[in-house]
């Protein structure tokens, strides 16, 4: 019953909400409160900024979008700065369509979701709060009722600007049901909704030659033209257009660029002067953000009609490129999954870091660089640090093709291949040799991919599954290597007191004769080769190390085997040099005796509990693994 208590008291809470009043009455809430007769522009940017914004990496990132809309940090910040930021301060930018222009499910229509959903929400906050003339189908600004002539006093009085002309409809009733008083009006707190068309607006084009320009402007009400006389009575009249409804809020435009010219011709106007024509009346004032999407193609023939000339200045494009950093991809399709009823399978660890790996090599570009090949170039992007590069390179990067991440293979087809690929194997655990061999068998059936663009990707897949291999192997080594935390200890120490012979120059006892010996250069050299430690660069390693247990000794710290990482790693390898005979053998065994047995199972047990495996995922990797080695 928690689920009806929580209902009762969300309905309390918009009851607690709710004021009625009168003009009179409005004008001393905006005294207190001067946000209240905001745009809708800057009723969105408020929103957005109110969520919280914070500085990563220099640049920002809105919270209102971080749940649902993953690396597109440059998009959003343009699309914020550049356009929401100078609209809600009443420049000529809040005077143009909002277009955002990309590839398919590059997460255009999530952003306007999130855009509506959000003002839904802020609508019920003191900071977003919106009121208008009570019973008017297009949710007027009460400001409109202030003539013209007193608009300059009101501005001295309140520091508040009034744009717009009053409603033929609310002009009526001024008249009939106020006999011209004013401060009379009744007034009330609105709440935006999609769903009850308050302040939300959504146009989808249809057949051209069925639509109604009605869907977008209201139409007469036939039924009561007896009642009141005439088509140009506005109570005649339904103000029930979409145009109508999204007063005060959003409009959405979907595929605007595949209507018909004829509703486009009303946003020239609403957008440059604000104000629409409907029926027999005056120009109708409006005061709404029109969003619409489009991908590219459909965009370029537009731009290319000279008869669309008129609209073109009269539109900003937003480009909405894919994402193109591997982790927040990972995090796209992990959103998806969590949405969906597959979120009780498990999906063994780096499956999706895979699957995002093969996608995001499909929407880069080769760089002019020699030396950056893509997938150097995928790691620069996902904030990876390689040697010989820094930000300004990635930056540089970045600006070779400003079209970069504008093509290439989408999260949804991802997303239905590790579907297919769960219901195929019909085992409640996938991993990313199942997810690769579903996206393979998936570009044979996708109808938008050239034979040209299939070779290409089957490369990609060749290419993330030898990046695979590599990881599956150190996670088996990772794993093995554990097991003998103390051969690694003892490999550690006995490394480490050879290094600091060398650096002091001294010579070590042996422990059992006591005779003095030279540091063990095969043994250093055996460890430092794993990560790759050069002849001419072995003295600086060596010296680094040194310096780093000299600062952990001052401060009273003990250096340990996870104090330096790239030792770590190279003490790692080299075990797992070592020990790779014992991992073929045990890996491999049909029937292994009973100390390989113990040993499979305590590596088994610690892939289970450190690091995110099942028992069905944690086996399927010590196989591969074993085959790898067995190679």
């Amino acid at each position: 019953m928690d689920i009806l208590r929580k209902i009762a008291r969300y309905r309390e809470e918009e009851e607690r909400l709710r004021w009625e009043g009168t003009f009179a009455e409005y004008l001393e809430i905006l005294k207190e409160k001067p946000w209240v007769a905001q745009s809708a522009h800057s009723r969105v940017y408020n929103m957005i900024k109110d969520a919280g914004v914070e500085e990563v990496n220099g640049r920002k990132r809105y919270k209102f979008f971080s749940q649902h809309l993953f690396g597109l940090e440059e998009a959003l910040e343009r699309l914020v700065e550049e356009y929401f930021h100078p609209a809600a301060k009443r420049l000529d930018v809040r005077k143009r369509i909002l277009l955002l222009m990309g590839p398919v499910g590059g997460g255009k229509s999530t952003l306007v979701t999130l855009l509506k959903r959000g003002l839904e929400e802020y609508s019920k906050t003191e900071r977003g709060a919106v009121y208008a003339i009570k019973g008017c189908p297009m949710h007027e600004d009460p400001l409109h009722l202030i003539p013209h002539h007193l608009r300059d006093d009101f501005y001295r009085e309140y520091g508040i600007r009034i744009e717009g002309e009053l409603s033929p409809l609310n002009m009526m009733r001024l008249e009939k049901e106020y006999g011209g008083r004013i401060e009379d009006v009744m007034v009330e707190r609105i709440f935006f909704s999609e769903n009850r068309r308050v302040g939300i607006g959504t146009f989808s084009p249809s057949d051209p030659k069925s639509q109604d320009i009605a869907d977008l402007t209201g139409s007469i009400d036939f039924s009561t033209i007896a009642e009141y006389g005439s088509e140009s009575d506005p109570r005649a009249y339904r103000f029930d257009g979409e145009l109508n409804k999204a007063n005060r809020g959003i409009m959405e435009f979907q595929e605007m660029l595949k209507c018909d010219e004829k509703f486009l011709w009303h946003l020239l106007s609403l957008t440059q002067e604000g104000n629409f024509k409907a029926g027999r009346f005056a120009l109708i004032s409006a005061d709404e953000l029109i969003v619409a999407h489009t991908n590219e193609t459909e965009y370029r023939s537009f731009i290319s009609n000279k008869k669309n000339e008129a609209l073109h200045s009269r539109i900003i494009v937003m480009p909405i490129p894919y994402n193109l950093r591997v982790s927040e991809e990972e995090r796209i399709y992990e959103k998806m999954i969590r949405e969906s009823d597959v979120a009780d399978v498990h999906i063994a660890p780096h499956t999706l870091r895979i699957a995002a790996m093969f996608t995001i090599l499909t929407r880069l570009k080769e760089s002019k660089r020699p030396d950056v090949d893509l997938l150097k170039k995928m790691r620069l992007y996902d904030g990876e640090m390689i040697e010989g590069f820094n930000e300004v390179d990635v930056e540089e990067l970045k600006k070779e093709h400003p079209d970069e991440g504008m093509s290439g293979i989408d999260p949804r087809y991802v997303i239905n291949r590790i579907s297919a690929c769960i219901i195929r194997k019909e085992v409640p655990s996938i991993n990313a040799l199942d997810v690769l061999r579903s996206l393979k068998e998936g570009l044979d059936q996708h109808p938008s991919i050239s034979k040209e663009d299939r070779e290409r990707y089957l490369n990609f897949i060749s290419l993330v599954r030898k990046e695979y291999d590599e990881i599956a192997k150190q996670e088996v080594q990772k794993a093995f290597v554990y097991s003998y935390e103390e051969s690694a200890k003892t490999l550690m120490d006995n490394y480490l007191d050879n290094v600091e012979a060398y650096c002091n120059k001294t010579k070590l006892r042996d422990p059992l004769t006591g005779e003095e010996m030279n540091p063990d250069e095969k043994l250093m050299r055996s460890i430092e080769e794993q990560i790759g430690i050069s002849e001419n660069a072995k003295k600086a390693f060596r010296e680094e190390i040194l310096i780093r247990i000299s600062a952990y000794a001052r401060k009273g710290q003990k250096f340990d085997y996870n104090s330096h990482e790239r030792l770590r790693e190279a003490i790692q390898k080299k075990l797992f040099a070592d020990l790779k005979d014992i991992v073929k053998i045990t890996t491999s065994t049909k029937t292994p005796d009973e100390q390989q047995l113990k040993k499979i199972n305590e590596v088994v047990a610690r892939l289970i509990d450190e690091y995110g495996y099942n028992s069905t995922s944690a086996n399927e990797l010590l196989r591969y693994v074993g085959s790898l080695l067995n190679r």
